[in-house]
C-alpha cells in the first residue's frame, strides 16, 4: 500500500512540476465535464429517464464537451508541436469555440 502511495505521490508532484498551465486549466475542465456525465448517468439509474430526450441530449452534451477538450488538449500540448505546425494554438481554440457552439446548437435542437 505504500508503494501504491508514493507511486500517486510521485505522479502527482511531476504533474505539478511539468504540466503547463494552460494544459492544468484544460485538465480541471474535463474533469468537470466527467463528473458531470457521472452524476447524470447515475440520475438517470436511481430515478428512471421519463423524459428520456432530456437525458440524452445531457449526456451527449457532456461526452461531447470532454471530446472536444481532450482534442484542444493535445492541440495545445506543447510536447505535440511538431504533429500541429499549421495549427496554432489560437486557431486550435477558435475551433474548439465553434465546435462547442455547433455541438450545443445541436443538443438544443434535440431536447425538443
Amino acid at each position: 500500500m505504500t508503494s501504491v502511495v508514493g507511486v500517486v505521490k510521485n505522479l502527482l508532484g511531476a504533474y505539478e512540476a511539468q504540466t503547463p498551465k494552460k494544459l492544468k486549466v484544460i485538465d480541471a475542465y474535463l474533469a468537470y465535464v466527467l463528473l458531470t456525465g457521472i452524476v447524470q448517468f447515475v440520475y438517470c439509474c436511481l430515478v428512471g429517464t421519463f423524459p428520456f430526450n432530456s437525458f440524452l441530449s445531457g449526456f451527449i452534451s457532456s461526452v461531447g464537451c470532454f471530446i472536444l477538450a481532450v482534442c484542444l488538449r493535445i492541440q495545445v500540448n506543447p510536447e505535440n508541436k511538431s504533429l500541429f505546425l499549421e495549427i496554432s494554438q489560437e486557431r486550435a481554440f477558435a475551433d474548439f469555440v465553434i465546435a462547442h457552439l455547433l455541438l450545443h446548437l445541436v443538443v438544443m435542437n434535440f431536447i425538443g
